[in-house]
């Protein structure tokens, strides 16, 4: 469905055109947004659409890197706006989270355990999950059963988040790989047996589903060893000309999806593989963005930046421009987020005025304050607080002996609060 973009052409007029388009800041701001064909055609009313490609191509090929994949060879190039990027997160996705963007140390757990059930979420529903944000969250919140292949994606994704969050340390290995895609694919494929295992056949084809045209045809099942043993020394080892961390993670990214070693789950392995390399390599803020919601609510741009960095020679800058444009996105909204609940932590200051509730008490009273229907059980108070059993437990109880929950009895083990009747009037005697 995307125009090819023409041969490249040199001829006597494209080194000329090139040094007017970068004396007029043309050049720039294409290269900096790493136009397409589709939107470079329409830039010039002066030059044909031909020429001032022609001239791009120039700029691009003699600034690109080439790296190479089995026989396969790609190329990318490092813009202005890419390095004024890299550099900002060389400063915030890299340094202190006091410094950067004020968490509290006792929210980090919090946060963390919050920005992994958002990222497991947002990646499942690219693949197709269809639950809603809230009951996903509760079911992993309160460490449910999975009850449908939606719920059991999402579970999967909270799984492998937390595996890699504990193993960031570790390189990368064709087994781990494959224990990688175990995780995300467990009882959600048709065929159990295609769990944590490269495809067996080449009739896979990324397909665009409106017309059912082939978009991507993926190298062949005996390639994949080798390929993805070049990925795994790629990620594990210095490049033999430096490139930036973060680009290594983009291209990372992009290779396992173009490489396309298993049967389903490509995406939600190449996002998480993602995720590992960029904390192994000290970007460990990463584990507090949810890179998948920015992704899922642009997934257009998205599928666009494979296929434009495939039909235009195998260039990555497509890919890797929009990759870094989502980091900005994500980081933006980690930081509202963060202000958001750092303002919801003073509204709780409110009930802690009552007598006899603590801290965590007060942010439990706020939940159900903000929301009658929500249910509430033990295990879903130990991870938000990071806290024992014990304390869970004696933290709920107490609220239900001022009043403020009561227990429901789901079976002979089994119990969960929820917001008593008398909420309202106890809260206001409390004068709160």
């Amino acid at each position: 469905m995307i125009e090819p973009p023409p041969k490249y052409k040199q001829d006597d007029s494209t080194i000329s055109l090139l040094v007017e388009l970068q004396v007029n800041g043309i050049l720039k701001n294409i290269q900096d947004d790493y136009l397409y064909w589709d939107k470079i055609k329409y830039i010039s009313k002066d030059n044909t659409p031909e020429d001032v490609w022609n001239a791009v191509k120039l700029h691009r090929r003699i600034n690109s890197n080439t790296i190479k994949f089995g026989r396969y060879e790609f190329k990318f190039m490092i813009t202005d706006y890419m390095q004024r990027a890299l550099h900002l997160f060389d400063m915030q996705i890299g340094g202190t989270l006091g410094s950067n963007i004020e968490i509290a140390e006792t929210d980090k757990t919090k946060f963390i355990i919050s920005s992994i059930i958002e990222e497991a979420i947002s990646s499942s529903q690219m693949e197709g999950a269809n639950t809603t944000r809230k009951k996903a969250k509760e079911m992993l919140q309160q460490e449910q059963r999975p009850k449908s292949k939606s719920e059991q994606m999402i579970m999967n994704n909270f799984i492998t988040m937390k595996h890699i969050v504990e193993h960031n340390d570790e390189e990368i290995t064709l087994e781990k790989i494959l224990y990688i895609h175990k995780l995300i694919s467990n009882k959600t494929l048709d065929d159990s047996k295609d769990e944590g295992q490269f495809r067996k056949n080449d009739d896979i084809f990324v397909v665009n589903y409106i017309d059912s045209e082939i978009v991507h045809t993926p190298p062949l099942k005996e390639e994949l060893v080798e390929l993805v043993h070049d990925l795994c020394n790629f990620f594990n080892n210095e490049s033999e000309n430096f490139i930036h961390p973060i680009i290594k993670g983009c291209i990372i990214h992009f290779m396992v999806g173009w490489i396309h070693p298993f049967s389903d789950g490509n995406g939600r392995t190449a996002r998480a593989i993602f995720y590992w390399y960029m904390l192994k390599n000290g970007y460990w803020l990463t584990e507090y963005l949810s890179i998948s919601r920015i992704i899922k609510d642009t997934k257009n741009q998205y599928e666009k930046s494979y296929l434009y960095s495939e039909i235009d020679g195998n260039d990555l800058s497509y890919f890797i421009t929009y990759h870094i444009k989502t980091m900005e996105k994500a980081y933006d909204a980690l930081k509202v987020y963060i202000s958001r609940k750092q303002k919801e932590v003073f509204q709780a200051a409110k009930f802690m005025k009552i007598a006899f509730v603590n801290e965590r008490m007060a942010q439990i009273l706020k939940i159900v304050n903000d929301d009658s229907d929500r249910i509430l059980n033990i295990k879903e108070i130990e991870k938000r607080f990071s806290i024992s059993n014990f304390t869970a437990r004696s933290d709920l109880k107490t609220l239900v002996s001022l009043g403020f929950l009561e227990i429901i009895q789901v079976n002979k083990k089994k119990q969960v609060f929820i917001k008593s009747k008398d909420f309202d009037q106890i809260l206001k005697k409390q004068k709160v």
